[in-house]
């Protein structure tokens, strides 16, 4: 029993210490050069079940979300998230990226996921559940393009934070079921909006994130 709990204390000061780093980067980045305000975009890994102009529309968010001056976190994924950080590098932005390992070596053999178009990624070793948790506290809003359990995860997560989120409407996935999952989970509606142009919809969750810094 001692082990165990020696395990589990060593796994909890890990996690503090990650949580801790994490924090700091998002402070260096509020104190440099880097835009103030800070977007998440959630979204699934695989995505052929989502609308047919998914890859397009993430490029597009992505490139929206530097356009008008805020920064791109995401989870270091395939799908979304990776089309999304595409977009945003090619507007010459620094992308930050989160991921559930916890070295280089466990993200590619273990989790087998990319590290393209991500300038820093924090490797929290805290599964896919805990990497949400880290993201979603460290960003100002989170915006969803389709998705699977993972994007749900990220959209209560935020929910219960109490940030703007923003859905694109039409990208399919569990995009198209938050407005009944609002209804129905009798918790009032929060800060969400729901678009169809990746312009506007970028644009309505910075005008959110910024009242709240009024």
């Amino acid at each position: 029993m001692a082990d165990n709990n020696t395990k589990i204390n060593n796994v909890n000061q890990g996690l503090f210490f990650v949580f801790i780093r994490a924090i700091d980067i998002m402070k260096l980045m509020e104190k440099s050069t880097f835009p103030k305000y800070k977007i998440c975009v959630m979204g699934a890994a695989q995505t052929d079940f989502c609308g047919p102009l998914s890859h397009n529309l993430a490029e597009e968010v992505g490139r929206e979300i530097v356009r008008q001056g805020a920064s791109l976190i995401a989870p270091v994924s395939t799908g979304i998230p990776l089309w999304a950080s595409k977009g945003a590098k090619e507007e010459g932005a620094f992308v930050v990226g989160f991921s559930p390992a916890s070295s280089y070596k466990e993200h590619i053999e273990k989790y087998n996921l990319p590290t393209d178009y991500f300038d820093i990624i924090i490797y929290t070793g805290a599964e896919f559940s805990g990497r949400n948790s880290f993201l979603v506290k460290s960003v100002d809003g989170v915006i969803i393009i389709c998705g699977r359990m993972g994007s749900l995860n990220v959209f209560t997560l935020a929910f219960e934070e109490n940030k703007p989120i923003g859905i694109a409407e039409g990208s399919g996935g569990i995009a198209e079921e938050v407005s009944h999952l609002i209804e129905r989970a009798h918790r009032g509606g929060g800060k969400i909006i729901s678009e169809k142009d990746p312009k506007i919809l970028v644009q309505k969750v910075i005008e959110l994130i910024k009242k709240e810094h009024e």
